[in-house]
């Protein structure tokens, strides 16, 4: 049957990410792909603990809940948001979400129609850019160096598309590693505020921190109008539990709530309630710390692999934090086309062409280095660089015998 689907469809798209994990997971293979925290440091007995609270006050903390989720679970938030310097909320202002990836979704439902303007980061967070192509929205990427988002590029099309939104992942982002300088971040909320833009901030990886000192988020630079906050409990505590949040001006969260209603009446409460128990009864700052410490360090392992490995023609910026390494190398390397010949060699990374909203750079690549032992690490960045080494050998031998 040939069946009759609505037009939007055609602007669904699958994750590379996600095709790539499922040919990973049908062999022997070292992934460098996903963005996944190592299960070993999963707090597994806290988590025990944290459910047997939360049921033991018996049968209604199986009932139904609120949209917008567990109300001292928000409370929670609110008071761990202002050590960020976000203050000016109240528990009203956030709301819960099955991951902060239903953030996106449910912030795009509300605010972006079709050929509405948003501006990205170039490369930036591919799920995110899913998301808005399946509203249809006219997805504007912006220039970017080691500082944030080129300031010369976006007031040029600030002027010439007028957008609606600005997405950014300003701390540790999601491919690239970097991080925006404060006074980027100033910026661009003062923009906002003469153009009258909202500022979408992703912050799923500003806990994750190798460094001393802190980040301000765009979040607590602005008076609780223009800028919208979301992050989640995924890389600190544990993915399964499937809780994010989001808070910004009220006008937006109320209206996300009615869409979520629609959704799905409202995330896993007895999850919310675990998670507020874990909050009041184990030390998640001091978790953090430990995970910080040892992605750190695989961190170091992994650029210390790829200094080492003689591959003179890459680059890439060190990571402050966060999960991701992004790597650039020859022009001649197309790592789409070479993935295929990685993952039969034993491992996997994630190519860079899906990053990119305009023209896609087919020579770069992001790597994981939080869900792989130190041994791994280093086989795999051996066999990948030597695989890159071979195809720009290739190259200079056809181009010395034409």
């Amino acid at each position: 049957m040939k069946y009759a689907f609505a037009k939007r469809v055609r602007h669904l798209q699958s994750s590379a990410v996600r095709d790539i994990l499922k040919v990973v997971n049908q062999g022997n293979v070292l992934s460098f792909a996903g963005g996944l925290p190592d299960d070993e440091l999963f707090p597994v007995e806290a988590i025990e603990d944290s459910f047997r609270r939360a049921l033991s006050k018996g049968k209604k903390a199986m009932q139904y809940g609120e949209t917008e989720g567990y109300y001292p679970l928000r409370e929670v938030i609110i008071e761990r948001m202002k050590k960020k310097q976000i203050s000016g909320f109240t528990p009203n202002h956030v709301l819960l979400t099955t991951g902060s990836q239903q953030a996106i979704d449910l912030f795009s439902r509300v605010m972006i129609g079709p050929g509405d303007v948003i501006f990205t980061e170039e490369p930036t967070y591919l799920a995110a850019l899913q998301v808005f192509q399946s509203y249809e929205a006219k997805i504007v990427p912006i220039r970017c160096d080691e500082f944030g988002m080129d300031f010369e590029d976006l007031q040029e099309k600030v002027k010439a598309y007028r957008p609606k939104v600005v997405y950014v992942v300003p701390t540790f982002s999601n491919p690239t590693g970097r991080v925006w300088s404060f006074e980027r971040r100033e910026a661009l909320v003062r923009l906002a505020h003469r153009q009258n833009f909202v500022i979408f901030e992703d912050d799923p990886y500003g806990d994750i921190q190798y460094t001393p000192g802190g980040y301000t988020p765009m979040a607590a630079l602005d008076d609780g109008t223009h800028v919208v906050y979301t992050s989640t409990f995924s890389k600190t505590a544990v993915p399964a539990l499937r809780t994010g949040w989001i808070v910004g001006p009220y006008q937006i969260i109320r209206m996300m709530s009615q869409a979520k209603q629609a959704n799905d009446l409202h995330s896993n409460s007895l999850a919310h309630q675990a998670l507020y128990e874990l909050c009041m009864n184990f030390d998640l700052d001091e978790h953090i710390k430990t995970i910080s410490k040892l992605y750190g360090h695989r961190k170091d392992v992994m650029v210390d692999s790829l200094r080492s490995s003689g591959l003179e023609t890459m680059s890439f910026v060190e990571p402050e934090g966060g999960m991701f390494l992004w790597l650039e190398v020859d022009p001649q390397i197309n790592t789409e086309e070479l993935l295929q010949e990685a993952v039969s060699r034993g491992i996997a990374y994630v190519p860079g062409a899906p990053f990119y909203a305009g023209t896609p750079q087919y020579n770069t690549l992001r790597l994981n280095y939080t869900h792989a032992t130190d041994d791994d690490i280093r086989f795999g960045m051996k066999t990948m660089t030597e695989l890159f080494k071979e195809v720009e050998q290739k190259q200079t031998d056809k181009v010395s015998l034409s």
